[in-house]
């Protein structure tokens, strides 16, 4: 057997093995791999070579970016924006985002959309009220549509514009690609809007973090925030020095109730018949009316503790938060003092309610006891310390509670101006796109926005192993002569046919090869083919060429036809064979917008 026939029984099986869903995509890429080097298609440096592969290394970076624009809160903040201008509905929040989608892969090529985009998207889908899933694939395939509104949208497009030029002395301008590129969205978008929720999976993911956008109105709920708690701070002057607190909380006439008294340097908490010191603090429940009375008869400066939120009196703000923690069996805290509206002397974080038994206890103090839990506030970096202390477990994850309700940090412009300088970089083409990336990402780390641990957390690793697996698939095949083995019959069926024969024709051979192979690589392969053909037919080579760069793009039916598919593959919780149902619909009208207008845009 022929090593570009044993390629391509590789391919065949690795297809398979990935139709069949029984094995990790990861595994299966990898075994791929291994498969070509000991049947000797490719050598250890061609099986290794995706690792350092500048695709690989420009993704990886755009994830960097992606979530640092993340937790900048950029990306929320153009959810919300997303969210209210496409409303609760499924046709207008599937329209926005890939119309979203397809302008920025114009900007920044089609990876760097959909990694920028996930993010947006799943907040755009949770507040219409519809599965991430329905909307992902929607995603990567408009992005991939953008990719043809301009010249840098895609390597492909660059490709071809440097083989027209080589080939008939005239290349394609820089939106010259969009006299097809728009036509082509508007049938992406209309038929994803009107076939899509019969095309697309129902499909719940495991990786998606929890939605936390209606997470203060529960917490709310769950703690009985409503009830009213103020803390009243004794000053040096006030007249209830040397009284006890119950007697002071008595003036309020039963209306005021004593929960508990906090002393400066004591961690322990005062007995309520204690006489009261100067800076001591009582917490007491009560109508506001009663507790302001109390205040001002006894020289006492009031805190409401519901009205202790950070700026502008809301729980969750930039630079305050909330968190719930629970105590765990052998805990320290078993055993200590606690009642709502006390703050702690260790951490400075305020107590805003206590539940036992799933039931909030009201405004009174209790030793703490294992399973009691806690609803904290105070900065976000005491809200963060508590998820490494072992004194108690957090209930949910501070940093994407921060992200989904606090609205833009105080990184958020840094992380505005890295990535418009990034896109500019991209745009114009004054750096390689991987130098783009890697310069936007170490901007990020650089200017504090992400940690560098925060970095490498962000890059989504099974993708990246995924993909540089693969491509040693696509050398094998390039390389054997695999392609060439299905290529040469195409030319021998079109030889001295029709024009629009060779396009359909054309487009059916690139498509195939470009759900299997990087872009890139297949239109290298077929361009040769499809110029020998033009000439054949005597054809000019610029529509041939640009029907070309249609069909490379046109990489629908399979997660492993792009690196964006296999972005979204995860987040969406989509199969191998998710793919196909929508995409080839798309494929089937962009094969008939292409047949039709290229000939009247650049004539044959």
């Amino acid at each position: 057997m022929s090593d570009a026939v044993t390629s391509l029984v590789i391919l065949g099986v690795t297809l398979v093995l990935f139709i069949w869903n029984r094995l990790p995509v990861g595994v299966v890429a990898v075994g791929s791999a291994l498969a070509l080097y000991f049947c000797g298609l490719i050598d250890v440096d061609a099986m290794t070579s995706g690792l350092g592969a500048s695709v690989i290394v420009f993704i990886a970076a755009l994830f960097v970016v992606s979530e640092g624009l993340e937790a900048s809160g950029i990306t929320g903040w153009i959810g919300r924006v997303m969210s209210r201008a496409a409303g609760t509905s499924r046709a207008r929040a599937v329209a926005a985002i890939m119309l979203l989608a397809a302008l920025l892969s114009a900007l920044i090529t089609v990876n760097g959309a959909a990694a920028a985009l996930v993010p947006v998207t799943v907040a755009i889908a949770r507040h219409a009220g519809i599965l991430p899933s329905r909307v992902l694939i929607p995603l990567a395939f408009s992005a991939s549509a953008g990719a043809l509104l301009t010249l840098s949208g895609s390597p492909v497009n660059v490709i071809i514009d440097e083989a027209a030029e080589e080939n008939t002395g005239t290349g394609f301008g820089y939106f010259e690609f969009a006299l097809l590129g728009v036509p082509l969205l508007a049938a992406t978008i209309l038929v994803t809007v009107t076939l899509g929720d019969r095309l697309l999976p129902h499909r719940e993911s495991p990786t998606l973090p929890t939605d936390f956008s209606n997470y203060l109105g529960t917490v709310v709920d769950l703690y009985g925030l409503d009830r009213r708690i103020y803390r009243l701070h004794v000053d040096t002057d006030s007249s209830a020095i040397g009284h006890s607190a119950e007697t002071i909380a008595a003036h309020g006439r039963d209306e005021v109730a004593l929960v508990g008294i906090e002393r400066t340097g004591d961690t322990r908490l005062v007995d309520d018949d204690a006489p009261l010191a100067a800076d001591d603090v009582m917490v007491v429940s009560g109508p506001g009316a009663a507790v302001e009375s109390v205040a001002r008869d006894h020289g006492l400066t009031m805190e409401d503790v519901a009205g202790r939120r950070g700026t502008h009196g809301r729980l969750i703000g930039r630079d305050t938060g909330i968190s719930e923690v629970v105590i765990p069996p052998r805990s320290p805290w078993i055993g200590e003092r606690a009642f709502p509206g006390m703050v702690r002397p260790d951490d400075d974080l305020l107590v805003l309610s206590i539940r036992r038994r799933n039931k909030e206890i009201g405004p009174r103090a209790v030793d703490l006891t294992e399973g009691d839990t806690l609803l904290v506030h105070g900065p976000w970096k005491a809200i963060d310390a508590l998820a490494d202390d072992r004194r108690v477990l957090v209930v949910e994850s501070a940093e994407q509670v921060r992200r989904q309700t606090a609205g833009l940090s105080r990184t958020a412009p840094r992380a505005a101006v890295i990535v418009v300088a990034m896109i500019v970089l991209l745009a114009t083409g004054l750096v390689p796109p991987v130098v783009a990336g890697l310069l936007g990402a170490l901007a990020i780390v650089v200017t504090r926005v992400l940690t560098s641990e925060h970095a490498y957390r962000a890059i989504s690793w099974p993708t990246l192993v995924l993909i540089a697996a693969l491509i040693p698939m696509s050398t094998a095949i390039s390389d054997s002569g695999g392609a060439d083995l299905i290529a040469e019959p195409i030319v021998d069926l079109v030889s001295g046919h029709s024009p629009h024969i060779l396009l359909i024709t054309l487009f059916v051979l690139t498509a195939a090869l470009g759900q299997f192979i990087s872009n890139a690589a297949t239109v290298l392969i077929v361009i040769p083919i499809a110029l020998a053909a033009a000439a054949d037919v005597s054809v000019d080579g610029r529509p041939v060429l640009m029907l070309v760069c249609v069909a490379g793009a046109a990489s629908l039916l399979t997660p492993i036809a792009t690196p964006a598919n296999m972005i979204v593959m995860n987040p969406g919780g989509y199969r191998f064979g998710d793919y196909w149902r929508l995409g080839a619909v798309l494929m089937a009208c962009w094969a008939v917008i292409a047949v039709v207008l290229i000939p009247l845009i650049w004539p044959l």
